[in-house]
């Protein structure tokens, strides 16, 4: 007999295919509270308000990716990590059923910048940027500070890519717009 998931963990993957799927605002509590199949006490006692589940989500999907990356970072030179990561992104992306990056949407649904659902988003783009200034610099790359920044906007504009445009042609991009953005330009121009 398998065990019985847990009804914060029954909430939170809930709200994550639905909220993935059709947007945090048209997802009501109810709707997430039916198909968890639990209790409106439970899910209230485990998520104040809905925000705080928005929260959990995104921060969940932080999660994700960290488990995701962390034995590929451990394996890897910095540099073959970094591409990695993309290539990794890009299989995400052209994979079916993307609706998008899940950081970028629940931002675009939480305009204020001091709203704790921002704030979470904010938390994911300060560990990713700083993830790839870290192998930037292992790797004993010149300026990896300005070029972390430049490799956040490209996974910024790589996720919104894949959404609007042909995701197979943006992923066969990936490991050229990578070693662009990564190789340092000769001064003198």
């Amino acid at each position: 007999m398998a065990a019985k998931i847990p009804a914060r963990t029954r909430v939170l993957d809930t709200a994550s295919r639905l909220f993935y799927a059709e947007g945090v605002h048209a997802v009501g509590v109810d709707r997430i509270i039916a198909e968890a199949g639990v209790a409106k006490a439970t899910f209230y006692h485990h998520f104040k308000a809905k925000d705080d589940l928005v929260v959990a989500y995104v921060r969940d999907n932080v999660r994700r990716q960290r488990e995701t990356v962390a034995p590929l970072l451990a394996s890897a030179s910095p540099r073959e990590a970094l591409y990695t990561v993309f290539r990794l992104m890009g299989e995400f992306g052209s994979g079916p059923g993307y609706r998008g990056c899940p950081f970028l949407n629940a931002a675009a649904e939480y305009p204020d910048p001091e709203h704790p659902v921002r704030r979470a988003v904010g938390e994911y783009r300060v560990w990713f940027r700083d993830g790839m200034r870290d192998l930037l610099a292992a790797d004993g790359h010149p300026d990896a500070e300005r070029t972390a920044d430049m490799l956040l906007v490209l996974r910024d504009g790589l996720a919104a890519g894949f959404h609007l445009d042909d995701p197979v042609r943006l992923r066969a991009l990936i490991a050229d717009l990578v070693e662009r953005t990564v190789t340092p330009v000769a001064s003198g121009r």
